[in-house]
């Protein structure tokens, strides 16, 4: 009986090292897929503010540089917003949750809106188009896309450095 005791706590030990080896591979899919997360969300904060700031610019008449300055800082603002939004409705208190975002989606942000800025000014007939140009479309979507991956290698990083919080 005790040989068999001894047995199953090889056995045991094997499936652990089987255990620990497969739970390796489901940490790295999980950061994956935590990055990826973490990507989209950024997007629909800054897409969404772009999109708001690219419409206001378009009312007022705004020339190129006030317009990217307007859609970046509302990109910003809405990517911030939402960030802070699943941790204040956690009990984090506003300066808290503000840090908490600074450091997990600043740098997320700032690669994406880069993506994005020089893909709206490098498309073609972008700057000038008007709301419902075809070229505006595309090249917004030209640009989110940019910006996914962009800050995608960014998030990870962030991901495997324990930066980023769970949404």
């Amino acid at each position: 009986m005790d040989h068999h005791n001894h047995d199953h706590h090889n056995h045991d030990h094997e499936g652990h090292e089987h255990h620990e080896h497969h739970h390796h591979g489901k940490e790295e899919i999980s950061d994956l897929r935590l990055a990826t997360s973490a990507t989209f969300h950024c997007l629909m904060g800054c897409g969404l503010g772009e999109i708001v700031g690219m419409l206001i610019a378009m009312y007022l008449g705004l020339a190129m540089v006030p317009s990217i300055v307007l859609a970046v800082s509302l990109g910003f603002v809405f990517g911030f917003i939402l960030g802070m939004r699943p941790l204040l409705k956690h009990g984090y208190n506003f300066k808290n949750a503000f840090k908490q975002v600074l450091v997990a989606e600043g740098l997320s942000i700032v690669f994406m809106e880069t993506a994005e800025v020089l893909m709206q000014v490098y498309t073609p007939g972008f700057m000038e188009a008007e709301f419902f140009d075809p070229i505006l479309w595309i090249g917004m979507l030209l640009a989110l896309t940019a910006g996914f991956i962009a800050a995608w290698p960014v998030n990870l990083l962030m991901v495997k450095r324990g930066y980023r919080h769970v949404h």
